[in-house]
């Protein structure tokens, strides 16, 4: 098999990032229409990422937070985006690099989309499922995509089908 000099994983992940990143800006400005709302799994352990040591100590290696009902002060910025957040009926700040987000999904129209890890050098390493949890503190059960379970960010279990980006790659 040839080599991808131009890491063609690299670039579709970038762009699908900007698809998160334009929806994030779009909500900023207007807040979310119709339906609309979003499950952002993410990578705490990322480089970039800001929060509490107390969610940290709680949530080392993936979290999952839902944007619907009780959020505030979001901004994206180019490389990634910050929001507030009530976790266990406490305020907190987050900040995360779009490089750490592990998954987005939108239930209310059943879209999603499915990041990996990816080595710079040494071609594509899938992660490992990961813990994911609910804005409220709560851990969910591990799955594909989560299941949200809070009272105050509830919606209709996912079941949509998820891209994932190596179903295009050459095997």
């Amino acid at each position: 098999m040839a080599t991808d000099h131009i890491r063609y994983d690299l670039l579709a992940q970038d762009a699908l990032r900007g698809l998160v990143r334009k929806v994030l800006t779009d909500t900023a400005k207007s807040g979310l229409p119709g339906d609309h709302h979003f499950s952002i799994s993410f990578r705490t352990d990322a480089e970039g990422v800001k929060m509490s040591p107390r969610l940290r100590e709680q949530f080392p290696g993936e979290m999952t937070v839902i944007l619907q009902y009780q959020f505030w002060d979001l901004k994206v910025t180019d490389s990634g985006f910050e929001v507030g957040l009530s976790f266990g009926g406490v305020p907190e700040k987050l900040a995360v690099p779009f490089s750490a987000i592990k998954s987005f999904f939108d239930p209310s129209v059943q879209f999603g989309l499915q990041f990996e890890t990816i080595e710079a050098d040494a071609g594509a390493a899938e992660t490992p499922p990961a813990q994911p949890a609910l804005a409220d503190g709560k851990p969910a059960a591990p799955a594909a995509m989560p299941e949200p379970t809070d009272k105050v960010a509830a919606a209709d279990k996912p079941t949509g089908e998820v891209v994932r980006l190596d179903r295009f790659r050459k095997k």
